[in-house]
């Protein structure tokens, strides 16, 4: 198989996980609403978790200055702030009931995130076959309970399930995306900056969005907690198994 293939079959599998949540497709609706709110607190541990122990960590060692981490995490935070104000305005506006705007800004977080790992794990593949693989598995490790939360407050927000399913595996199509870009062009998975950026947005999905969803939600505060712990934990997991 030549390197091409590697990459090519390495991206269309990580968009295909955007699809687990298909599982909840043989669950009953009442069964499904029950999990949603456990699935949003699972989604803030992995967003938190992701943000907090891989992408700030990769930010840190890329070369970028501590400040200048910082400051991309800020405008990131900040940016994804203004968009659902943005966002809140228009439908306001135009006195629409439809999804709500966090659903966007989880897609618009996890497809730049996809996009991200696409481009660094398409260089790991340029630089060795087998490294490459090895960090897919990682990423993959990583993304099954991602894209699970990312899938329930898609529901929660608003979507049918059909469309939710439809949109993850949209969203996951950018790693697909960004390992082909760091096939053709090798150096175009060095824009650094970005990963800090992408944290940032994870953050304020998770703290401004889903933390504040779940606090109030009529679930039993330990499935909750555990639901978000085990978000956590998860990416410690990952964090120790790429390090």
């Amino acid at each position: 198989m030549t390197l091409f293939w590697h990459v090519l079959t390495a991206g269309l599998v990580m968009a295909v996980i955007a699809l687990s949540g298909a599982l909840t497709l043989l669950l009953s609706p009442r069964t499904v609403e029950r999990l949603i709110t456990p699935l949003v607190a699972f989604a803030a541990g992995t967003l938190l978790g992701g943000a907090l122990l891989h992408l700030q960590p990769a930010a840190l060692t890329s070369g970028l200055a501590p400040a200048a981490v910082g400051l991309y995490t800020l405008a990131g935070f900040v940016l994804f702030l203004l968009l659902e104000r943005v966002i809140q305005r228009h439908r306001h506006h135009r006195a629409a009931a439809g999804p709500r705007p966090l659903t966007y800004l989880i897609l618009l977080g996890d497809g730049l995130h996809n996009f991200l790992g696409g481009l660094a794990i398409g260089a790991a593949f340029v630089s060795d076959v087998r490294l490459g693989w090895t960090a897919w598995l990682a990423a993959a490790a990583h993304e099954v309970p991602q894209e699970l939360g990312d899938f329930g407050v898609l529901i929660h927000g608003g979507w049918p399930r059909r469309r939710a399913l439809l949109l993850n595996f949209l969203s996951g199509l950018t790693f697909l995306a960004g390992a082909l870009i760091a096939y053709v062009v090798p150096a175009a998975w060095s824009v650094t900056w970005l990963i800090p950026f992408a944290a940032g947005n994870f953050i304020y999905i998770a703290a401004v969005d889903l933390i504040p969803e779940v606090a109030r939600g009529p679930e039993s505060s330990y499935s909750v907690l555990g639901a978000f712990g085990l978000g956590v934990l998860l990416m410690i997991a990952t964090a120790m198994v790429g390090a």
